[in-house]
């Protein structure tokens, strides 16, 4: 296999839960390679801190060019794991676990599965909640889209005939 060389990016996510499942977000840094670093967020309403976790990097990979080079860093060890060991052997199991169980968050492993098809990618875990600036930042990003999401949906109108959300009739 030929190696691609493309342009040097990073990519920083983190992902929130409160409740496991419940409110989520995401919050991702894209670092170009001008340096210039893009912030990106976004939450969901009901969902699982790792689907979030997950969310994160997606996002923040859907940023970068193909052919590129790209450093991940994450302080969850089931997004490098699973990215850098796992991944290849859930394919080879028909997405299966050691164990025999049904891959988890499977549509998101598919997405990460094709992004190590488009980059040249390495993945980095640090500490959580340990002074990373990036990774620091990333969280504050994910828990300001869980907030977000949650306020969205208290805001939405109500189906009709249902009270809205955190409203009632």
């Amino acid at each position: 296999m030929t190696e691609r060389r493309g342009s040097s990016w990073s990519v920083f996510g983190d992902g929130a839960c409160s409740g496991n499942p419940g409110p989520g977000g995401w919050g991702t840094i894209v670092v170009p390679p001008d340096g210039k670093p893009v912030e990106l967020h976004g939450g969901e309403v009901r969902t699982t801190n790792n689907r979030m976790e997950l969310m994160a990097v997606l996002k923040g990979l859907s940023r970068v060019p193909s052919d590129a080079q790209v450093e991940v860093t994450s302080d969850s060890q089931y997004v490098v794991r699973g990215a850098s060991s796992w991944l290849a052997s859930w394919k080879r199991k028909g997405w299966k676990t050691s164990t025999g169980g049904q891959v988890s968050n499977q549509d998101l492993w598919e997405s990460i599965d094709a992004e190590k098809d488009r980059l040249v990618l390495s993945w980095n875990w640090v500490n959580g909640h340990a002074g990373h600036p990036q990774n620091e930042r990333c969280d504050q990003l994910a828990r300001q889209g869980a907030r977000e999401a949650v306020l969205e949906a208290a805001e939405a109108p109500a189906p009709r005939g249902q009270a809205a959300p955190g409203r009632h009739r």
